[in-house]
């Protein structure tokens, strides 16, 4: 509706005319205000870290690719986002130990320095 399209051109856009590109301040004030109205505290660098992650663990982009999009000097710079998170550790871990077959050694007696109370929280009755 009026907004310039195509290859090369700005992505986000003013609302009303005259339609121009989106200042990143004009994007600061409208997270602001979405911020406000959501309870909420995101950001622009938020985005760009997701983005970023996403893309980053994308098999099919090279992480150069990434680090062009970024505009990283350097490759070491890009790769902090390629670590997995934490609920892809603990979906692997979980993994493991199915693929193990979940058996376990049974320990009457905690070796020394643990506290019977903390093993029995942590792993139940059944260790």
């Amino acid at each position: 509706m009026g907004v310039p399209r195509g290859p090369g051109r700005w992505l986000w856009w003013t609302l009303r005319p005259p339609f121009r590109p989106l200042t990143y301040h004009a994007a600061r004030a409208m997270f602001g205000r979405a911020n406000r109205l959501l309870g909420s505290n995101w950001t622009l660098h938020d985005l760009r870290r997701t983005a970023a992650y996403r893309m980053a663990r994308d098999p099919k982009l090279a992480l150069t690719d990434v680090q062009w999009v970024l505009g990283h000097a350097h490759l070491s710079t890009t790769q902090i986002y390629l670590p997995a998170g934490r609920e892809e550790i603990i979906d692997a871990v979980r993994a493991h130990h199915e693929r193990a077959g979940r058996e376990a050694q049974v320990v009457a007696v905690p070796a020394p320095g643990y506290r019977p109370d903390s093993l029995e929280e942590l792993f139940g009755r059944n260790r």
